[in-house]
């Protein structure tokens, strides 16, 4: 059978178009930065010097955990969270469906966020609200891929 040059043109668009690759956001990956926009207020935390915060994520479920580097021994910089749930990845559109969380307010809720990839750098973007607590801002997160 012999193809003509149409006909492979019109092949390679539909394979082209029906093959759409998710982004490659499953892996480990280690938040560098956080940025917080509430109201008028603006909130910038540095994940590389007193604190350390993971993102887990499979082909179906994300979990995270964050601690400080004190081991909790100095009560004015003590944090630790974690939690998780599923994940749905349209195109960039990241949205979690929180299940899991230390701060149980959070749970049942689900947060969109815009995810973007480069190289071995992630960074996602969207609005919290929670309405158990109150909470409605803009959440900026920047993470570097761990290598295995």
């Amino acid at each position: 059978m012999r193809l003509t040059t149409g006909a492979i043109i019109i092949l390679l668009y539909i394979s082209c178009t029906h093959k759409k690759q998710s982004l490659p956001v499953t892996g480990t990956w280690k938040l560098l930065s956080g940025t917080i926009i509430e109201k008028n207020d603006t909130t910038i935390t540095d994940y590389t010097q007193n604190k350390q915060f993971i993102k887990i994520i499979n082909d179906s479920h994300f979990a995270f955990l964050g601690h400080d580097l004190s081991k909790g021994k100095d009560s004015s910089s003590a944090f630790f969270a974690a939690g998780g749930g599923r994940y749905t990845l349209k195109d960039s559109t990241y949205t979690e469906h929180l299940e899991y969380c230390n701060d149980r307010n959070w749970e049942a809720n689900e947060f969109h966020f815009t995810v973007h990839i480069n190289n071995d750098t992630l960074i996602q973007q969207g609005v919290e609200k929670v309405e158990a607590t109150g909470i409605d801002r803009l959440n900026i997160e920047k993470y570097v891929r761990v290598k295995e």
